[in-house]
């Protein structure tokens, strides 16, 4: 099952910045992954692919060459497999220009979210920014995932009422945990209204509500 801890569980934003900086040759994480005990730790895995990480339990990988590297140890060539799945979402990028001094938006890219299957065979769909759109329901058959994180804020994403829907009658997951709610004035959706459109029937998946700082262990 799971337990609740106080720590930080990854949020979509982060995600997204590792996996760019995966690309780039560094990453930093900020999640707490590793128990500490208020030590620095660094782990050499073949060339210079290094891992440190904090007291604190902060996570920096440094050239992370691992899975064809002949010299990274087998235990950890295998990774977590991340799989982007569609979002429904604007994706705008607004800067002011230094040239000119205006304000400027321009496109962002494609909205993702992620599918994240754990070395056990647990599945984590974050869905990101999303409103409702119709392969939800084939994104959920054909990765089945075990959590979803879905936003029910209402504003720029779906409401308690969409959410409720999404999870109990596409998608089927065992748990569910709401996200993106409650920051600003727009996100007028609380977890009581998702957990009461969810309702009760046999096989509705358990809603989890955890707050900033706490963490859900399955």
């Amino acid at each position: 099952m799971f337990s609740r801890r106080s720590a930080l569980v990854s949020l979509p934003l982060s995600m997204s910045l590792c996996l760019r900086a995966l690309t780039a040759g560094l990453a930093l994480c900020s999640a707490a992954v590793f128990a500490q005990n208020g030590k620095t730790e660094v782990l050499w895995l073949g060339q210079a692919a290094t891992r440190i990480t904090t007291p604190t339990g902060k996570v920096i990988m440094i050239d992370p060459w691992l899975t064809s590297n002949p010299k990274t140890p087998a235990g950890y060539k295998v990774l977590v497999k991340i799989t982007a799945v569609h979002a429904e979402h604007s994706s705008e990028l607004a800067y002011k220009n230094a040239a000119t001094g205006k304000d400027e938006v321009h496109p962002g890219g494609e909205p993702v979210g992620f599918i994240i299957e754990m070395e056990n065979g647990f599945k984590v769909w974050h869905m990101g920014d999303t409103g409702v759109f119709g392969d939800m329901r084939l994104i959920g058959d054909m990765y089945r995932p075990d959590l979803v994180l879905i936003p029910i804020g209402g504003h720029f994403v779906m409401p308690p009422a969409d959410a409720a829907m999404v999870v109990r009658d596409m998608i089927k997951p065992k748990f569910a945990l709401p996200i993106h709610y409650g920051t600003t004035p727009q996100l007028r959706g609380t977890p009581a209204e998702f957990e009461a459109a969810l309702g009760k029937a046999p096989g509705t998946p358990r809603m989890l509500v955890v707050q900033p700082g706490e963490k859900v262990d399955f």
